[in-house]
């Protein structure tokens, strides 16, 4: 029998249970649970990562919805049993749900939330602090000087790179990737190379317009090229941002054979998914090469960092923070609150995930529709009219 872990409840009489592994962010998305006469027990245990066996308890005999997060295992055994539970739903509070063995779900006729169309501009601003703070060797500097080591000004002390003027490499172009990219361009007049699948048509005709506005400014005009390889990305950017999904043809992207392709004093960022770099190549690179420096926001095996790694002082490492703003945070609190409730309640699935500005306007009701639920056609869910 798993041990029983540690709960705070709210609304006790509640007609509904749902269960929330952690603490999130901000009240709302708590008032918009109890609201629908949902009993919401949210687990206080002092440990960053629930076992299987922690979640189970959870569960119990009974229980309409779990809203879990990305470091836990949701797999056969937790799907199976919260749907002997009755439960029906489960929501990471993540856009990605790598942790999710979403055909385990479809068997168990579980719908699986995940929160996109909030993280967007928080994760670009992160991947642009990171690039930076490597570029201008930040929390060196800083840690020198808390060290009570300056002296005074020197010529050669902490010089890093310009970015203005520099090719920016984005690989990947989606939503974040072009986020990142026009931040970069427009203010840092850097000029873009991205390799994506899909063309981006949308970030093309603004590095262009902002191309025509320089020279008609009488200033040297940014320009974009899409590169037919992610190694032409690799060879000609001084900056490059890592924004691709991971799977089977993601898997360890950046690997030794890739880092010897960049340049010297190339600036590589990550604030994707970790195990698309091959971190031990990453460590090896790094000592070889002391004017290369990365911003990395995610591992490869987190929260654990590869050996070295930490020791490496052209390496700038931040723990996962990459949608850790008060507003994306308490965001993706209601986006995943609203997943589960909206399954309880039979609502249908917003048509547009990416979309979803209307479910966090504190001002307004929710639309009574699903904000986000990954399998909703293997589940043959259906799709929202508003």
């Amino acid at each position: 029998m798993a041990k029983p872990v540690q709960i705070e409840v709210w609304n006790p009489n509640g007609k509904y249970r749902v269960v929330s592994t952690k603490s999130m962010p901000g009240t709302r998305w708590i008032n918009l649970l109890i609201q629908q006469d949902c009993r919401l027990e949210i687990c206080t245990e002092k440990k960053t990562i629930l076992s299987v066996d922690d979640i189970l308890a959870l569960i119990g005999d009974r229980c309409d919805g779990v809203i879990g997060q990305l470091t836990e295992d949701w797999g056969e055994t937790l799907f199976s049993a919260l749907s002997k539970a009755g439960g029906k739903a489960f929501s990471n509070m993540a856009v990605g749900y790598n942790n999710v063995d979403v055909e385990a779900a479809n068997k168990y006729g579980v719908a699986v939330g995940n929160t996109p169309g909030v993280l967007t501009e928080t994760t670009a601003e992160l991947a642009a602090s990171l690039s930076l703070a490597a570029a201008r060797r930040i929390v060196e500097a800083d840690e020198f000087m808390r060290a009570g080591k300056y002296e005074g000004w020197l010529p050669h002390l902490f010089v890093g790179n310009l970015l203005k003027g520099q090719t920016v490499g984005v690989i990947g172009a989606g939503r974040i990737g072009s986020a990142y990219a026009r931040m970069m361009v427009e203010g840092f007049k850097m000029n873009l190379i991205y390799y994506d699948l899909y063309q981006s048509t949308r970030l093309e005709k603004f590095v262009t317009a902002y191309g025509q506005f320089l020279k008609a400014s009488g200033e040297q005009p940014v320009t974009w090229k899409r590169a037919s390889s992610m190694d032409e990305v690799l060879q000609e950017a001084d900056l490059i941002s890592l924004h691709p999904i991971l799977d089977k043809t993601t898997y360890h992207l950046v690997n030794k054979e890739r880092l010897s392709m960049m340049k010297k004093e190339a600036i590589l960022v990550n604030c994707s998914r970790g195990p698309v770099i091959d971190e031990v190549a990453l460590v090896e690179h790094l000592r070889e090469n002391p004017m290369f420096r990365v911003g990395l926001d995610v591992f490869e095996d987190e929260p654990y960092m590869k050996p070295g790694l930490a020791d490496m002082k052209n390496a700038v490492v931040v723990p996962h923070i990459a949608s850790a703003s008060k507003w994306t945070r308490e965001g993706m609190a209601t986006l995943a609150a609203l997943n589960v409730l909206g399954k309880i309640k039979g609502y249908p699935v917003w048509g547009n995930p990416n979309s979803v500005d209307s479910f966090l306007d504190e001002n307004s009701p929710p639309p009574a529709a699903c904000p986000s639920i990954v399998n909703s056609k293997a589940l043959g869910l259906p799709v929202s009219k508003l």
